[in-house]
């Protein structure tokens, strides 16, 4: 942080707290790529359902856990969660252009920013909520 002041540690219940609301999300992604790697016919027919050709699968199935595991590196923690808002925006955009429900990949995405809020002092410090 050069000549700034060092964010104060985080106490474990904010840690815990952090860690759990993240769980959540954390599986679902880490779920949902391998099963684009695997490609059951539940998943084929999904991505027929979307308008998506299947052969994209793959592709999308390796940047969903890369993007999923830099988010649970705490290093590289606040980039995996700009890669997976960005992620869940194509998942949201995908389900409102075909008329379906787009809520859940908008709650993911809250979850990982909440989770990553209460685990992580500089994001606190970058974005301080008041009361």
């Amino acid at each position: 942080m050069g000549s700034h002041e060092e964010a104060a540690p985080v106490s474990k219940k904010m840690l815990w707290a952090g860690w759990i609301t993240s769980a959540l999300p954390i599986l679902m992604l880490l779920v949902s790529g391998v099963m684009k790697l695997a490609r059951p016919d539940n998943v084929v027919k999904e991505f027929t359902r979307l308008g998506y050709d299947e052969n994209i699968a793959l592709g999308l199935g390796i940047v969903e856990i890369a993007c999923t595991i830099i988010y649970l590196i705490p290093q590289t923690s606040v980039l995996g969660a700009i890669l997976l808002t960005g992620y869940l925006g194509g998942a949201v955009a995908t389900h409102v252009r075909i008329g379906d429900q787009f809520i859940p990949p908008i709650v993911f995405g809250v979850l990982l920013w909440l989770g990553l809020y209460l685990r992580d002092a500089r994001l606190r410090a970058l974005i301080p909520l008041r009361n």
